[in-house]
């Protein structure tokens, strides 16, 4: 099969996409999410904590929410319906790594759970350490 026959037999076989439903529900969740974080912040920052700490209290409470969500399996139906809305840094990052470690615990906490968790994430580490660093010197060449 050649190239262009498969382009044509792939968007033959694909269901359109409804783009503005995506953009809203994305929009809906994604606000939703950081909604939830500034709520956090404000019950944390009554307790009369600083800022630091409020920072670190949200990022914790969004992280735990995350993989309590994914344990459950409420994560994936949620991401199926508002797609990008869930990838809030913060909280797909937590599903990602938290997925691959609960799929892959029957191989074993060290082959299975410690091998497989950053399957997903570690990727999205790299490729963000390399982009800093490009960023960062490009930064440092031409504005500096």
């Amino acid at each position: 099969m050649q190239k262009t026959e498969y382009k044509k037999f792939a968007q033959k076989h694909t269901p359109d996409s409804p783009m503005g439903k995506n953009l809203v529900w994305a929009f809906l969740v994604g606000g939703a999410i950081c909604t939830l974080g500034q709520l956090l912040g404000d019950f944390f920052r009554s307790r009369e904590m600083s800022t630091d700490a409020v920072s670190a209290a949200v990022s914790i409470s969004l992280i735990f929410l995350s993989i309590l969500l994914t344990g459950l399996d409420l994560y994936d139906g949620l991401a199926k319906h508002a797609g990008a809305g869930t990838l809030v840094p913060i909280t797909g990052f937590a599903n990602a790594v938290a997925s691959p470690a609960i799929e892959f615990k029957t191989e074993g906490y060290i082959l299975g759970v410690g091998a497989k968790m950053f399957v997903v994430a570690g990727p999205v580490i790299t490729y963000g350490v390399i982009s800093s660093v490009a960023a960062g010197i490009l930064y440092y060449l031409f504005l500096m």
